[in-house]
């Protein structure tokens, strides 16, 4: 793969995890660089870790990975997002009852969820000539740098839109997970 198919290839990785950022930041209260900068830190190491698991599955397992990837993704996210929209009606508007930060695993099984497309490229890089270390990589580094920004684009939407934030990000983890569903199944269908 050249450098142009790499980025564009990273860039695709991590706009999926760039909306839930968005959705994250907004429901926290007031988040700061460095809580952006740590969730950034924990999906960009999972987005890049999860090629990487895909492509060494693809040498003996691809037709289970494939078969099943599109059902993990939208389980975690449909339950995911349930759970925001559920804590979205519960939670008062007051900026004070927003937590300042999201715990780990909530953030870790979010960016699991949010990367399983890139669990699926890994199968499929396994099959041509690419270099995994670098297309991990760059699809690390992009969603750190994308997750990042989506928190403090987030921080300027929570203030906006108050409690609804919680319950706009669930509806994207649905929305993003309803799309894998689809376009997998659509595939399926060809």
């Amino acid at each position: 793969m050249n450098f142009v198919a790499t980025a564009a290839l990273a860039l695709a990785m991590s706009t999926d995890a760039f909306a839930v950022a968005v959705g994250k930041g907004a429901a926290l209260q007031r988040p700061h660089l460095r809580e952006a900068l740590r969730t950034g830190a924990i999906f960009g190491v999972i987005e890049g870790i999860t090629p990487v698991i895909g492509w060494a599955l693809g040498h003996w397992a691809a037709p289970y990975v494939e078969a099943w990837d599109h059902w993990i993704a939208f389980t975690l996210l449909l339950v995911l997002g349930l759970r925001m929209i559920r804590e979205g009606l519960s939670a008062a508007d007051d900026e004070d009852e927003k937590p300042s930060s999201h715990g780990f695993w909530l953030l870790a099984v979010t960016g699991f969820a949010t990367s399983i497309d890139a669990l699926a490229v890994g199968v499929g890089l396994a099959f041509i000539d690419a270099n995994i270390v670098t297309v991990a990589g760059a699809i690390g580094f992009s969603t750190f740098v994308m997750v990042t920004l989506g928190v403090m684009v987030g921080r300027g939407l929570g203030k906006l839109v108050g409690k609804r934030a919680e319950l706009v990000g669930g509806l994207v983890l649905i929305v993003i997970g309803a799309a894998i569903l689809y376009e997998h199944l659509g595939h399926a269908a060809r």
